[in-house]
Order: structure tokens, then sequence, then C-alpha cells
């Protein structure tokens, strides 16, 4: 019984130690950890998965923004090569339409230059003309297409002194409003503030040549007919004009000039509002690339984070199953432990009652031994000594009974022993009353049996020691080859831990790699290359640590060169477009220069021409009138320089009975002549509607005055005249008569005096 609680006190204080690391193990405070650091794994892969969409969608953001970018730099890039195409079309427009207007002439250039009227517009610029009848109006109006507005003619007669050679022509703007037209007629095609219905009377219209030749019947002497094209028809006569160069009249290119002008403005607006957008879109896009390198880098950031938590997870995982498995193996043992605990009380309380038994028989027994102390005194010691002894063999037999169950199956052996004992305190209670009945008869049997069991019991416990010590030694072994295991087992979780570590830090290199291999991939990738086309093109004589040294001069290069300018890229890239959008330009110019140069050196070409048989045919004109209006004599037109461009007229007039001498040595009256002369050279040449003449005989005498006045009437065929005279010769010569009469202070009245009917009047 004392070895049973002795062996239940080892099994309590092996049950409380194996509790309190339990409770060791149970409290360990990496669980705590472990389940931060999970949900942080999983918040953290969360935030992976987020940054990652984030940037696949700013990199498809960048992917669109370029595209439109690119599809707005190409419509940038078009309507600037159109609106230069426009600008140099307006360009040569403009000096064709200069040269046309006589801005071309350095010597009318000048002069206008000098008054105050270089930037005065033309009437071919204030006049709106019916699209289709552009050619038409320039025909009729000819020369005064190219006159200068001007505010007054009056200040006029102090500049013309000044004006020493080329043709002006000068029109006085807003004088009075243009009268309603006629249908039918060449002034409803014409819109204008200036009134040009003088110029424009008698000019009916026709839509064909044969429609112009259908009316020219019915024609009065001053009217004609015109069509669209420019024929131009009277009653007598048909002229036709056509450019050489097919770059249109006047008005046409005025019109032309108009239309470029509105489409150049709008066109300059769209191209600023694009140029503003491809601005606009170009920081937006900086801005993404911006955001997609800053997401990146925090999805790196956050990837880095993420391989650093699951391996710090990893590693406490890796504690926390050791722990588990040790707590697991705790368990087993506190319940073996007291799953032994409770089979040794059992055995206990078994061997107590037993005990208990035993000693209630022997206390019934004592009053009948007592009567027969007398009867048995001599056995009496023997019994007693034989009792002890019994019960010292008890006890061993007890203890090695105990140990041997403590090894094997501690419940069945003390089973066994406790029939054994109750068998024989059975055998032992039948015996002692056999002895007490039969003491005398049968006690040297009983004796000799006693002995008998004495010896088979010390041979039982001499067994059982050798039993007890062969198990002892077994339970030694046990545990010592349980303790190689254990530290075996910690030097093996040890070495584990070392290895996943290690393992840890390898995978995590290798994703770093994985990381960095996928960058180069994506630069190759930009740069339109692949591994293999590397791979190819490295030579064969590449040495790695040449290379390697060479980069290492590279990088300390860079680093003597400062931070790196990252917006370098973007800057050459617009400096690059740029670049290409001024070749453009400059290109545009060299062929504006060379279509402009053709075209000067064209018009120079036809003004030669031009100028060279209008100074003939004028010249001849002159010689042809100037002996009619002075009745004799020679005057011609010299040219003072070899470049017609720039040369200058001069007139050589000889009257009758007088030597050869210029102008400028002529009298009053003579000048006037000449001067008539080679005017009415002009209108031969270029017959204008009407033709008016302000006193232009005043220093003639009477004789001149006839002359000039029968050249008047002769040329009256095809020019309108009005004069100004208050010579009566030159009165009778003309068809009617418009006087100016002051009846009263202030007041002046138009009297008209029809000559044919007066005439008639007084022959009655």
């Amino acid at each position: 019984i004392q070895n049973t609680e002795q062996q239940l006190t080892r099994i309590d204080q092996q049950i409380q130690r194996l509790q309190e690391e339990l409770q060791q193990v149970t409290e360990n405070p990496e669980l705590e950890e472990i389940q931060l650091l999970g949900e942080e794994v999983s918040e953290q892969e969360l935030a992976a998965e987020s940054q990652q969409a984030r940037v696949d969608e700013l990199a498809e953001q960048v992917t669109d923004a370029r595209e439109s970018l690119e599809q707005q730099r190409k419509q940038l890039d078009d309507g600037k090569r159109r609106l230069q195409q426009m600008l140099n079309r307006k360009a040569t427009l403009d000096a064709l339409q200069k040269a046309a207007l006589g801005q071309g002439s350095e010597a009318v250039s000048h002069w206008l230059e000098s008054h105050q009227l270089a930037r005065k517009p033309r009437l071919a610029e204030q006049l709106q003309v019916e699209s289709g009848w552009e050619r038409a109006v320039e025909t009729v109006l000819g020369g005064y297409l190219q006159a200068v507005m001007v505010d007054q003619l009056d200040p006029a007669q102090h500049w013309l002194d000044s004006f020493k050679e080329g043709q002006l022509i000068l029109w006085q703007q807003g004088s009075e409003s243009m009268p309603a037209a006629q249908p039918g007629t060449l002034q409803s095609k014409v819109s204008s503030q200036q009134n040009v219905a003088g110029l424009l009377a008698g000019v009916k219209t026709a839509d064909s040549i044969q429609a112009a030749l259908g009316v020219r019947s019915s024609l009065a002497d001053d009217e004609s007919v015109i069509t669209p094209d420019g024929i131009w028809l009277g009653k007598h006569w048909l002229r036709v004009a056509r450019e050489a160069d097919g770059e249109g009249g006047l008005l046409a290119r005025q019109q032309e000039l108009e239309t470029l002008e509105e489409q150049i403005e709008d066109l300059d607006i769209q191209v600023e509002e694009w140029d503003a957008d491809l601005e606009a879109n170009q920081l937006k896009l900086r801005s993404l690339e911006q955001q997609r390198e800053t997401a990146q880098r925090e999805q790196q950031q956050v990837s880095q984070k993420l391989i650093t938590l699951k391996s710090q997870l990893s590693g406490k995982q890796a504690r926390a199953e050791q722990f588990a498995l040790r707590s697991d193996k705790i368990n087993r043992d506190i319940s073996e432990a007291r799953e032994t605990q409770a089979l040794e009380r059992e055995n206990l309380e078994e061997l107590r009652m037993t005990w208990q038994e035993a000693m209630s028989a022997v206390d019934e027994d004592t009053d009948e031994r007592q009567r027969l102390q007398d009867e048995r005194a001599r056995v009496q010691q023997l019994l007693e000594t034989a009792r002890m002894e019994a019960g010292q063999n008890k006890d061993r037999g007890h203890q090695m009974q105990l140990k041997m169950q403590t090894l094997t199956s501690r419940e069945q052996s003390l089973q066994q022993a406790i029939d054994r004992l109750a068998e024989q305190m059975t055998r032992l209670r039948e015996r002692r009353e056999q002895v007490l009945e039969n003491q005398n008869r049968d006690h040297s049997a009983d004796l000799d049996e006693l002995k008998a069991q004495l010896e088979e019991m010390l041979e039982r416990r001499l067994s059982a020691e050798q039993a007890m010590q062969a198990a002892r030694h077994a339970l030694e072994t046990v545990d010592s080859r349980l303790r190689e295991l254990e530290q075996s087992r910690a030097e093996a979780e040890k070495k584990a831990l070392e290895v996943r570590n290690e393992l840890e830090k390898v995978r995590m290199e290798c994703q770093a790699l994985d990381i960095r291999r996928q960058a180069l991939v994506e630069s190759l990738a930009e740069e339109k290359l692949t591994l293999k086309d590397v791979m190819e093109n490295i030579p064969e004589e590449a040495n790695a640590e040449q290379w390697q040294a060479d980069l290492e001069k590279i990088a300390e290069r860079i680093q003597r060169l400062g931070a790196i300018n990252l917006a370098a890229i973007e800057e050459y890239k617009v400096q690059s477009e740029r670049k290409v959008y001024l070749d453009n330009q400059n290109e545009d110019l060299q062929k504006a220069l060379q279509t402009l140069e053709g075209a000067i050196q064209k018009i120079d070409r036809e003004t030669r021409t031009r100028f060279q048989e209008t100074f003939d045919k004028m010249n001849a004109g002159l010689a042809e009138l100037f002996p009619k209006v002075f009745g004799g004599g020679h005057a011609s037109l010299e040219l003072t320089d070899e470049d017609l461009l720039t040369t200058g007229v001069a007139i050589m007039a000889r009257p009758p009975g007088k030597k050869n001498s210029t102008i400028h040595l002529l009298s009053g009256g003579e000048k006037a002549l000449t001067a008539i002369a080679l005017v009415f050279s002009i209108f031969q040449l270029n017959p204008a509607p009407f033709c008016m003449l302000d006193e232009v005989d005043a220093p003639l005498d009477d004789a001149n005055v006839g002359r000039y006045a029968r050249l008047v009437k002769a040329m009256s065929e095809k020019v309108q005249f009005i004069y100004i005279t208050h010579n009566k010769i030159a009165m009778e010569m003309a068809d009617q008569l418009m006087g100016v009469t002051m009846h009263e202070p202030g007041v002046s009245r138009l009297v008209s005096v029809d000559v044919e009917e007066a005439a008639q009047m007084i022959d009655q």
C-alpha cells in the first residue's frame, strides 16, 4: 500500500509538471501575433490586388492617353500644315494682288507713302460682286479697280505736282451712295458703299456670247453688253481680255483673299484650341505616368511588405505547429498519467479494503484464540513466527507485484495479487480453524505445510525482484533513448528552422529577381526588343568583367554629372516634335519662296511684255494725235532706262516750226495740247465709259480750241466726254449744255440746254 501511495505521489507530480508545461505552451504569445499577422497578410493581399488593379487601370489610361495624344498631334500637324498652305496661298495672292493694284511700282508706292496714302484701301477692295461676274466687272472697270480711296479729292491739286511717273487713280470714298440698279445690268451684280454706277452705266449683262450677240443690234451707242467670262460687246465693237497666268482677276483674287482670311482666322482659332488641348493632354499624360510610376512603387512596397509578412507568418506558424505538437504530446501524457493514477487509486482502495477485511477476521478470532490460549501455548510462538514471516513475504510480494504492474498492466497484476491474497487468507483462515480444532492432531502437518508455503512465497518474491530489476533497467534504457531522441529532435527542429529561414530568404531573393526580370522584360518590350534579340546581338568576344568595369566607369561619369533630369526625355520629345514642325514650316516657306519668286519672275516678264506693248501703242497713238491737235509737228515717248521695270518715260515734243525739245520747254498751251494728245492716246488704248475734262482749253487760243473740240467730237463716238469750259467754241461742239446760275446769293441752280433742240427752235 505504501508503494502504491508513493507511486501515486510521483504520478501527481508528473501531472502537475505536465500541466505547467501545457499552460506555458497554451499561453504562447505568438498565437495572437500569428492571428494579427494573418489578418495583416489578408489586408496586404487585398491591398496588393487593389494596387495591381490600380496599376493596370493607370497603364490602360496611359495607353489610351498616348493614342489620343498621337491622334491630336496628327490633327494639330495637319491643321498647321493646312494653315501654312493657306498662308502661303494668301501670301502669293497678296503679292499678285499688290502687283495688280499698282502697289508694286516703286515710284507710285513712294509717292503714296510720302502722302500717307500707301495704307489706303483700293476700290477693288470695296466692291462685293455676285459670284461668277467678277471677270465681267473687272473687264469693265479696268484700271479703276486700282483707284486709291481718299477722303477728299480737293487736296489732290497740291499733291499732283510731285507725281512724276506712273499711273494713279484717286477715288473719293463715301461721297454718295450708289443708286438702285436696273435688273439685267452689270450694276445689279455689284454692291458697294462706293458709287460706281457711272462706271457701270449702260452695261447690260448676258449669260452667254450668243445671248450677247442677240441683243447687240438693239444697243444704243452708249450701251454695251457683257458676259460672265468677260466678253464685252458694243454696238460696233467687241473686247475680250484673258489673263495669261491663270490666277484670275483682281476681284476674283480679292474674293478668294477674303475667303482665305476667314478660313485662316477660323483655322487659326481651331489650331490654337487643338494646341491648348494637346498641351492639356500632355500634362494629363505626364500626370498619369507619374501616377502610374507612383502606383508601381507603392505596389512594389506592398509586395515586398507582403513577402516579409508571409515569411514572418510562416516562421511563427512553424513554431506554433511545434507548440501544438508538444501540447498534444503533453495532453496525451497527462491523459495516460491520469489513467494510471486512476488505476493506482482503484488498486489502493482494493488493497485497503482487503486489509480491513483481513484485520476484521483476525479481530473476530481473538476471543476464540484466547480460550484456546492454553492449548496452543506451545505452537503459538511458531504460529506468530510464521504469521510474521507470511506478512513480510506478503508485503514483499505486494511490492514486487506493484512494481511489475507499473511497467506492464498494473490493473491486471493487482487484481491477480488481490485474488491470490484472498485465496491465501481463505486458506489460512481454514487452516487456522483446522489448527484450532485439531491442534494436537494436525499440528505437525500444518507446520510443514506453512513452511512449504513460506518457501514458495520466498521463491516468488525472488522472481518478482528479478523481474522488477529487469523492468527498471529497461525503463532507464528507454528514458535514456527518449532523452537522446528528444535532443535529436530539438537539434533537427533547430536545423529545420535555419533551413526554413534560409529557404524564405532564397524565396525573397527569387521574388526580387523575378521582379527585376519582369522590369527588364518590360524595358525590352518598350524598346520593341526580346531577350533572344539581345542575346543574338551580344558579340562572342564579350567579357562580363570588362563590361562590368565599363559599367562602373559609366556609373562614375553619371555620378559626376549630378542629378538626373527626369523631364529630359519628355523635353527631348517635345523639342524633336518642334524641330520636325519647324523643318516642315521651313520646307513650306522654301516652297512658298520658290512659288513667290516664280510668281514675281512671271509678273516681271508679263509686266515687261505688257509694258513694252502698251508703251509702243501709246507712242503710236501719241505720234498720230499730236499732229492733229497741233496741225503738224511730231511727238514721241522715250524710255529713260533699259530696265523696263524701273525705267521712266520722257515725252519728246516738236510742235510745227520748233526744234526738238522736252515738254518742259513748251508753253502752257503747248503743254496742254501735248497732254491732251497723250491722254487721248491712252483712251484709244484702253477706252473708258466716260472722260471728264476740267477747263482743259483754258490756256488755248481759238484755233487750238477748235482743233481740240474737233478731236473730242471725233473720239466721242467711243467715249462719253464731260468737260467744263468757258470757251464759246468748245460750247458749240457740245451736244448738251449744263449751265450753273446763281439768281440768289449762295443758291446754285442747274440749267440744261439741248443744243440740237435749240438750233431747231432758231430755224423755226
